[in-house]
């Protein structure tokens, strides 16, 4: 089969590798009929995340078919369309019992890390019981890949751990899929205010339309437009939606005494973390990487019209055209792409 595989910073090939095969009785192998490209693919090909090795499958994130289950796979059979979650859960150990899926001990985040992802014609997917779900008939595949990643990601990563609640100011740094996302779930709690903030102007536009009431370059003072905005108390929330050390150290600076700064972005180099001027200030910054149990409830809202996923979807691309995927999805400032999607 035909996949996009990791051979070290910089360097990425579409070309043939090893059909995948049912490892463990809890497998499922899947046909990819769509696919995206996550800004941690990105991320991958710079070098920040050494422990992906050469050769690698890249990939998290697709829809596809059922093609062959494990001896132990109980609820998913062949021709089921499925929705491949980014974590992969075994749904037995201490973690997965809590439902902190991202923490999973025999999973996490496997593929297109650990092992061979989804860019491909067919990936394994382990412990498919519980690492994929159902797709409803009427949702779109391209709607239903968004559910993979970035909508789980911001929603539970960025809303839900900055507990915007209903009156509140939300400021979002980057304006990329995932924070559009994190304006987009945001909207469900009636903040007064959400606040974008981005060097690009097509991404502060594309921010509007996604649902902030404010946007900012950041190039323009954005915490002087939160201090008028606040009376000077600061937003209630920051979510950070970059990866970058400057963006976190705004976030911490943005914040109101007793707000909330949740970090979403990917970091692959060190962050300055201002002790001299927060300790007083308690704040409650978080981390962490997305469980994905918002899933089902997302899914809901999405064949129920209550989530509009589809509009993310700015270029669409065959299979066999993935190095211009990349390229596209790699130059937003030049492209205005926010995802892409990959069809068989």
């Amino acid at each position: 089969m035909k996949a996009l595989t990791y051979h070290g910073p910089g360097h990425r090939f579409w070309e043939d590798v090893p059909d995948p095969e049912i490892c463990h009785p809890a497998d499922a192998v899947v046909r990819v009929d769509a696919t995206t490209i996550c800004g941690t693919d990105l991320h991958i090909l710079k070098g920040d995340v050494p422990e992906v090795e050469p050769g690698r499958v890249l990939g998290h994130e697709a829809v596809g078919t059922v093609e062959r289950v494990g001896s132990a796979v109980l609820g998913r059979r062949p021709g089921d369309r499925v929705l491949i979650s980014c974590i992969t859960a075994c749904g037995r150990c201490a973690s997965c019992r809590t439902g902190t899926y991202g923490q999973c001990r025999g999973g996490g985040w496997t593929l297109g890390h650990t092992i061979d992802g989804t860019q491909a014609d067919y990936v394994r997917v382990p412990f498919a019981d519980t690492s994929t779900h159902l797709v409803p008939a009427d949702v779109a595949d391209e709607a239903a890949v968004m559910l993979a990643d970035i909508l789980p990601t911001a929603y539970e990563v960025g809303v839900l751990s900055a507990r915007v609640a209903p009156g509140d100011t939300v400021v979002v740094v980057g304006a990329g899929p995932i924070g559009l996302a994190a304006i987009r779930t945001a909207r469900l709690y009636s903040p007064s205010h959400i606040v974008a903030v981005d060097l690009a102007p097509a991404r502060l536009e594309a921010a509007k339309r996604f649902g902030a009431d404010i946007v900012v370059s950041a190039d323009d003072d954005p915490l002087t437009v939160v201090a008028e905005l606040t009376g000077g108390a600061g937003a209630d929330a920051a979510i950070e939606a970059v990866g970058a050390a400057d963006s976190f150290e705004l976030c911490t600076r943005m914040v109101r005494p007793g707000g909330h700064v949740a970090n979403i972005g990917v970091h692959g180099r060190p962050a300055t973390l201002h002790l001299e001027e927060l300790w007083s200030r308690d704040l409650t910054i978080t981390t962490g990487l997305v469980d994905t149990s918002s899933t089902p409830t997302l899914l809901r809202m999405l064949a129920t019209g209550r989530l509009d996923a589809e509009r993310f979807v700015t270029h669409r691309f065959g299979l066999a055209e993935m190095e211009a995927a990349y390229d596209v999805f790699s130059r937003p400032a030049d492209t205005g792409a926010l995802k892409v999607v990959l069809f068989r």
